[in-house]
């Protein structure tokens, strides 16, 4: 892979920032300032991962690509039962797959350079599912399943939100997402995920 420095220009690192130079510098330059700042803070949660914090980023990013969800879909089952959970259970599967769909366009169409690839000074803790950054497909999808979940049994509203920060820290953490990416994924998860649960509820 051939790293990118991080004096790169904000076109280069985010290519689609590219049609703000035609808008004027002052907000070239504002779109600077927030890039450098994104990537600060993925240097800041990088740096900090000690022998315990680093290993643990990985291993939550690493169930973010599947185990995750049979933890939560043994969890609800054995919390509510079969009959408390098999609603939940449907209205996750239709918002994952939902997602997915929209997901490898939004990643083609953004085309954003992932952290570690734009800071040589960053190592990638683990390897990537694929090439680009925006937005986190881990964020998104998990956001995406616990929305259903919580818009049905509140109660596990804090639990939710705790495995959704969770795993945003480990994304940032492990130099494959920057912080503006896991808000995008867990906004399209949310949105979406609301939408076509609270849509297929009103019909039932």
């Amino acid at each position: 892979m051939t790293f990118l420095p991080h004096s790169l220009s904000p076109d280069a690192r985010f290519p689609r920032l590219a049609r703000l130079g035609a808008a004027g510098p002052a907000l070239c330059r504002c779109a600077a300032r927030f890039l450098e700042a994104d990537l600060e803070l993925v240097r800041k949660l990088n740096a900090e991962g000690s022998a315990l914090l680093r290993p643990a980023a990985v291993v939550i990013s690493k169930l973010g690509n599947g185990w995750i969800y049979l933890f939560i879909a043994a969890f609800v089952f054995g919390e509510l039962g079969w009959n408390g959970g098999k609603l939940m259970a449907l209205l996750a599967g239709i918002n994952a797959a939902a997602l997915h769909l929209l997901y490898p366009v939004i990643k083609q169409r953004f085309k954003r350079p992932r952290p570690f690839a734009v800071d040589p000074s960053l190592p990638s803790l683990l390897r990537t599912l694929d090439e680009h950054s925006f937005p986190s497909g881990h964020a998104m999808t998990l956001v995406g399943v616990l929305t259903p979940i919580v818009l049905l049994w509140p109660a596990a509203f804090f639990s939710a939100v705790i495995m959704a920060c969770g795993m945003a820290w480990s994304r940032i953490a492990t130099g494959h997402h920057y912080p503006s990416d896991v808000l995008a994924g867990a906004g399209l998860g949310m949105g979406l995920g609301y939408c076509l649960s609270s849509s297929i509820l009103a019909f039932l």
